[in-house]
């Protein structure tokens, strides 16, 4: 993996965080993370793993994922042994199996200044829903700028609007509920949205699949953090009222809206150039 002097040996976990805006003006992710969840993408690690299946990732391998958050997808990817593998923005504490380069770079994911065709498989996760649309087109640009064209693929794992003839007004409140109670621009897309943005982008989708959007669902929270970790999530929320608060709002808006809420992964590869 080529690297840029925003990159270095990925070595030690990032802080989480927690001090900062008071948890009544916290982002809502900011907040889950402070008390204690480590996996916050809307289709949860079931999701998370149908996507790398469908990457088909192997041993030759080069992959960057795109806003690393808390590094919770990089154990999983690096446990399928690529040759080498990126970690944008904010990684977690990588231990890579065997011969795996691994390194962090510090940089937006829309302008990673990795090389162009420097990788195999880019994937991202939770990142551009909460972009507006015109940011949302610069990370698929970019991800198609990285990508080899000779076998790449991409992968995205974001909340959808359900279903896909959504009337306009339906998206707009829901979308304004969602900004409201978790504090950042949240603007989902109904799957054909999703497909169209990455055919915009010079993508052409291969394979999909849609879970419904159940992140604060108690099953759903053990599932993707255990029980023991669960139950200390529950227990600090618990234990601190305003952050009670925040957490039962969210999840009041979530349930609110699930009939048109959902969790979607697309994994796409470069369409090919017209001669």
């Amino acid at each position: 993996m080529a690297t840029t002097d925003r990159t270095r040996p990925v070595h030690r976990e990032p802080p989480v965080p927690g001090d900062g805006p008071a948890p009544s003006r916290m982002p809502g992710h900011w907040l889950l993370a402070r008390l204690g969840k480590r996996v916050l993408r809307p289709g949860g690690v079931e999701l998370t793993g149908w996507m790398l299946d469908s990457l088909e990732l192997g041993g030759h391998d080069r992959v960057v994922e795109l806003a690393a958050g808390l590094g919770a997808t990089a154990p999983l990817t690096l446990a399928r042994g690529p040759a080498a593998f990126a970690a944008v923005a904010r990684p977690g504490a990588l231990a890579a199996p065997g011969p795996t380069e691994v390194c962090a770079v510090r940089a937006d994911a829309a302008d990673t200044g990795l090389p162009a065709g420097s990788a195999d498989v880019v994937y991202g996760e939770a990142v551009l829903t909460m972009q507006p649309y015109p940011a949302k087109r610069r990370v698929v640009r970019e991800a198609r700028r990285l990508l080899d064209g000779v076998g790449g693929r991409y992968a995205l794992h974001e909340m959808c609007l359900l279903p896909d003839g959504l009337d306009a007004d339906a998206a707009d409140r829901i979308a304004a509920d969602l900004r409201e109670a978790v504090h950042v621009g949240t603007r989902p897309l109904t799957p054909a949205g999703w497909s169209e943005l990455l055919a915009v982008e010079g993508f052409t989708v291969t394979a999909r699949r849609t879970v419904p959007m159940a992140l604060l669902q108690p099953r759903r929270l053990v599932a993707d953090e255990g029980l023991v970790r669960a139950l200390g999530i529950a227990g600090r929320a618990l234990r601190d009222p305003a952050s009670r608060r925040r957490v039962m709002h969210m999840r009041r808006v979530f349930r609110r809206h699930r009939a048109h809420l959902g969790a979607i992964s697309l994994v796409a590869v470069p369409t090919p150039s017209q001669p």
